[in-house]
């Protein structure tokens, strides 16, 4: 059987980044997290831990950490179901969650669960469900209708955007109106590599594809203020930006929206240890996505 003490010294390597982190939060000295990791490699017989800026968990070592994350979330539910059970300390609970999603109605949901400390991975909601399929998260919000293997899926609804960009920058780039030809002239905002807002957008509004000249700009509110500025046009969230239109410094290239579905994806593992959390973001989608 292995030791769960070295369990969670790895975990703790791998989610601080670095053995002089890990040995803080454990109150443990290096030297202590150091041995304990050699140690657990020499039990299992690989090699888990990558050393470097930042520590980064080999293939081996990303399937221990998801069986401890496994373990936490049943005895988190364990505690739940025992209310005499006191546990040592609150249950770490990975996600992975889109920008937007967090920029706008996710927080709340956050802010009303109690005794879970999150650690948030950030990535596009036609991605994130691949952190499930690897087993490195234990939730996550996703576009993805068909649960994972062993998770559950929940339909949230709708986040809807809107192609915004300032008055300034329409009358610059599309005096004549939104076409191909004005498209590909008129720099655009792109999140990162994996966003395909504004090509979906574009495809539903002329019915093809165009390839358009784009910064890259991995922030919801960076996307907005950069929209307000001129520097481009965006796919930004109707929250972000409802203010901003109805003061004028934002205006719709098209009155056509783009309304993104998402789902809630949670392993059935930690179902129980995560209920309050799913009832929580279910609430939060409710009242701000389209249903």
């Amino acid at each position: 059987m292995l030791d769960y003490s070295f369990l969670f010294t790895l975990s703790a390597v791998v989610t601080s980044g670095s053995f002089d982190q890990a040995a803080t939060q454990l109150g443990l000295t290096p030297s202590a997290v150091s041995q304990r990791i050699k140690a657990l490699e020499d039990r299992v017989g690989t090699v888990l831990i990558i050393r470097g800026q930042p520590c980064t968990a080999t293939k081996a070592g990303d399937r221990l950490i998801r069986h401890v994350q496994d373990v936490q979330a049943l005895e988190h539910t364990l505690g739940q179901d025992i209310g005499t059970l006191a546990l040592a300390s609150p249950t770490s609970v990975r996600i992975a969650v889109n920008a937007d999603s967090l920029a706008t109605w996710f927080m709340p949901a956050l802010a009303r669960t109690n005794d879970l400390l999150f650690d948030l991975e950030i990535d596009d909601q036609d991605h994130s469900d691949d952190w499930l399929r690897h087993g490195k998260v234990l939730a996550a919000i996703t576009s993805r209708k068909t649960p994972v293997q062993g998770c559950n899926s929940y339909n949230l609804g709708k986040l809807r955007y809107l192609a915004t960009a300032s008055p300034d920058f329409m009358a610059q780039y599309f005096p004549d109106g939104i076409t191909q030809q004005t498209l590909k002239q008129a720099p655009a905002l792109t999140f990162n590599r994996k966003d395909s807002l504004q090509r979906d957008w574009i495809s539903t509004v002329l019915g093809k594809p165009v390839t358009v000249p784009s910064h890259m700009m991995a922030s919801s509110q960076g996307f907005v203020d950069a929209a307000c500025l001129g520097l481009g046009w965006g796919m930004n969230p109707l929250d972000l930006v409802k203010d901003h239109i109805a003061a004028g410094r934002l205006v719709t290239l098209l009155g056509t929206p783009l309304d993104i579905p998402l789902y809630w994806q949670v392993s059935r593992v930690a179902k129980g240890a995560l209920q309050q959390l799913t009832r929580n973001i279910q609430r939060a989608a409710r009242l701000h996505l389209i249903q």
